[in-house]
């Protein structure tokens, strides 16, 4: 990884303010699900405004240009376009040599474009890969449903990564278990229209999320323990050799009960969750730049990242930390100003 960065929306909705649309309270969200606060876009913005923001704030921190990226991967399951909306922040970031794609596999879609990112920078395909993790699931919720509307919040981050020697992400597996899709879909609907007495076309649309919140935290609970330590088995590790775990923000009892089932110190589990809820794809790189910019994460720290989420989907990876430096120095001399004594560090994260 060079960088990682995020961008939030502006739009504050708080436990208070949804006791007023549902029969909940801020004791009662809290309690069970740790989040005190989310963020929602505003009418007039896009999933492609947040995406992009996070994108440009990550490029600000390293020396790469837009025009140097190969590949742009979004992850999101709420894009503007169904086509796909990668094209679009190719466009507005300047990102005209990169070719862009858009995943979608829930909360675990920025393990997915992690590792798919990874595999075209380990066969030198590609040497500057984007990865953007955004979803705005607020549009998707129904803020009727207590059972939902009190999780998700709006969300992009982004990280910026470029083939390494070493190779920093040390392992990594994924896993599908499709029989349980039905525990947290997001279903489309559909409309008939009879144009001839032997012709009726099906108009598509989707529905809200619905969850099976129950199944999701037994789901959660019992495989993301497990893939972690078989991750951690296939590269010859063992759990106390991680120094970071950066779990999926989904809900604070799954995030602590993976902890303690794992015998992981909790205050080395790395959470946001009070502040922005459930963000889907774009919460593991939103907690990871938090976590660098308040200087949480040091050089060689070994991090394990774990997504999981409908599909059902569910997926780790296991990264080392390396920070590269330079130092730029310019020349400047009182009697001459076109000189300077001046220098410049320019530090980055790398996976």
């Amino acid at each position: 990884m060079v960088s990682v960065g995020s961008a939030v929306p502006d739009i504050n909705v708080s436990n208070q303010q949804l006791s007023q649309l549902v029969d909940t309270s801020d004791e009662w969200i809290t309690a069970r699900t740790g989040i005190k606060n989310r963020k929602i876009l505003g009418t007039n913005q896009s999933l492609v405004d947040l995406a992009v923001k996070a994108a440009e704030n990550t490029l600000s921190k390293s020396s790469i240009k837009p025009e140097e990226i190969d590949l742009i991967i979004l992850a999101t399951s709420s894009a503007d376009d169904l086509f796909g909306s990668a094209g679009q922040i190719q466009k507005r970031i300047g990102a005209s040599n990169a070719a862009a794609f858009d995943v979608t596999a829930a909360c675990s879609g920025f393990i997915v474009s992690l590792i798919i990112a990874h595999q075209f920078l380990a066969t030198r395909t590609y040497n500057n890969i984007l990865i953007i993790g955004a979803d705005v699931l607020s549009r998707w919720v129904n803020w009727l449903d207590r059972n939902t509307c009190i999780l998700f919040g709006d969300a992009a981050g982004a990280m910026l990564l470029k083939s390494s020697s070493p190779d920093n992400l040390l392992g990594f597996k994924l896993k599908t278990n499709g029989k349980n899709n039905h525990d947290l879909v997001l279903p489309q609907t559909s409309k008939y229209k009879k144009f001839t007495s032997d012709l009726t076309i099906v108009q598509g649309g989707y529905n809200y999320i619905s969850m099976n919140g129950r199944e999701v935290y037994k789901f959660a609970t019992s495989e993301v323990p497990k893939i972690i330590q078989n991750t951690l088995e296939l590269i010859d590790m063992v759990l106390t050799q991680v120094d970071w775990l950066v779990l999926h923000q989904a809900n604070k009892r799954i995030l602590k009960t993976i902890a303690d089932k794992l015998g992981f110190p909790n205050d080395k589990l790395i959470s946001n969750l009070e502040l922005y809820g459930n963000t889907s794809a774009a919460s593991l790189p939103l907690v990871l730049d938090e976590a660098i910019q308040d200087n949480k994460i040091k050089t060689n720290d070994i991090i394990v990242l774990a997504g999981f989420g409908a599909g059902l989907t569910w997926g780790a990876v296991v990264v080392r930390v390396r920070c590269s430096t330079k130092i730029i120095i310019k020349f400047h001399s009182l009697e001459n100003s076109n000189n300077s004594y001046s220098f410049e560090v320019n530090k980055t994260m790398i996976f």
